[in-house]
């Protein structure tokens, strides 16, 4: 099995709600997955992938770079010129970081998770295609916990961490993947169930 010695790039931080709007289009959120999957691409071979025009994606991957989140990769011909994403993602500061950033944050993340869904019902049409191994390993899952917002999220960090520590290497180092290896996403969604206190003492119905 390959391996790399590489450490695995950090994610960045946004607590600029210009930043967040900027971000909050879906072909530079396509660009990114895509540059993310592939690695350095041409604005020529980004649409190729993600069904835009070459002039479309040339001028979203120059905004992208206007607000350093993707780079010239250097190594084209001409006025081809490949991209690559300066970071393997990013995470949106909290909820303190004021009311513009929580706006801005709140359309962005509802944008990516209609894709993440979107996804995961093109997964559920065509997983009967793929080898019986993919289909087995793949699944869902539901964990009824009792918790505090502390140990939520304390449980959340741990998750990212263990999965950054094991696969993140891989995300921009080939060489480390094994040869059998697929891009797989993996969603983790928590979230209290509607058992709020109402103020009178009583507490709304799961």
């Amino acid at each position: 099995m390959p391996s790399s010695n590489v450490p695995p790039r950090e994610l960045r931080r946004i607590d600029d709600a210009r930043i967040l709007r900027a971000l909050s289009h879906p072909v530079r959120i396509a660009l990114l997955e895509a540059l993310g999957l592939h690695g350095p691409l041409t604005a020529t071979q980004a649409a190729e992938l993600i069904g835009e025009t070459p002039t479309t994606c040339s001028f979203h991957l120059r905004q992208l770079a206007k607000y350093g989140f993707v780079a010239e990769a250097g190594g084209g011909r001409g006025r081809e010129r490949p991209w690559r994403a300066v970071a393997p993602g990013f995470v949106i500061a909290g909820s303190d970081a004021g009311p513009a950033v929580n706006v801005a944050s709140e359309v962005l993340m509802g944008l990516l998770r209609e894709r993440w869904l979107a996804r995961y019902r093109s997964w559920l049409a065509r997983r009967a295609a793929y080898p019986e191994a993919w289909r087995h390993a793949t699944g869902e899952s539901e964990h009824l916990l009792f918790v505090t917002a502390d140990e939520l999220a304390n449980l959340q960090a741990e998750l990212d961490a263990l999965i950054a520590e094991r696969f993140g290497a891989r995300l921009h180092d080939p060489q480390a993947r094994p040869a059998d290896a697929m891009p797989v996403e993996v969603l983790i969604f928590s979230y209290p169930l509607d058992t709020l206190d109402t103020g009178d003492g009583n507490a709304n119905p799961a």
